[in-house]
């Protein structure tokens, strides 16, 4: 269930934390073990972290909840399509087997009422799927907004001045990777967020902000065979 939840070369996580005392020392900073709040976490002393934004989201309890929840809309929306479609389809055959019984300006009447509501209904579906659509960039977008006290917290304890999205690493220690470390604090604070208020107020932009995740497949639109013309 991999999606890009940013395409930023670094997400800035709140606070800068320099190092005063190895700088005044005239000391280099030397990363090191530190024991964090969760037990079973180290985090170590370094003045950046990594993260996977995609990961983060997709193995969290929160991101999983969104996901399934989009998942199950976006099956209802591909069956309301395909029940649309046959009816559609059933109310276009019976146009044509009485195409022999009308006048030609009688069943063109009949014929242009049924094309705008052809119309009419392809373009409610397609704006419950750009809306469905929209929802899940929405999600992640307040994700992100909720997340960054964890990720503030792990830039204290670290020592560091930033997190930088792991995919624009050329290379670097899996020691300071902190998505693991990241996921399960948001577990532990957020839960699946199901309980969670609304979020207000901006989404942090620049280095903490999110580019769109690519959209959704769409459900099966709505197809009809070509009637042809008189």
């Amino acid at each position: 269930m991999g999606r890009r939840l940013t395409a930023g070369a670094a997400l800035v996580a709140a606070a800068c934390l320099p190092l005063a005392a190895a700088a005044q020392e005239g000391e280099a900073a030397i990363p090191r073990p530190q024991q964090g709040p969760l037990q079973d976490q180290t985090v170590v002393i370094a003045p950046f972290l990594t993260l996977d934004q995609d990961e983060l989201f997709d193995e969290s309890l929160y991101g999983q909840r969104i996901e399934a929840e989009i998942e199950d809309a976006s099956a209802a929306l591909a069956e309301e399509n395909r029940e649309i479609e046959e009816e559609l389809t059933a109310e276009e055959q019976r146009l044509t087997e009485l195409r022999s019984q009308l006048d030609a300006d009688e069943f063109r009447r009949l014929a242009d009422a049924f094309d705008a509501k052809v119309v009419d209904l392809r373009r409610r579906q397609d704006t419950k799927t750009r809306t469905l659509q929209a929802r899940r960039d929405q999600e992640r977008q307040a994700f992100l907004q909720r997340i960054l006290p964890v990720l503030s917290e792990l830039v204290r304890e670290s020592g560091a001045v930033a997190i930088l999205d792991s995919r624009a690493v050329f290379l670097s220690s899996e020691s300071i990777d902190v998505t693991d470390a990241a996921r399960r604090r948001i577990d532990r604070d957020l839960g699946d967020g199901a309980d969670l208020p609304p979020v207000t107020g901006d989404v942090p932009k620049s280095g903490d902000s999110l580019d769109p995740p690519p959209q959704a497949e769409e459900p099966s639109r709505i197809e009809l065979p070509a009637r042809s013309a008189d």
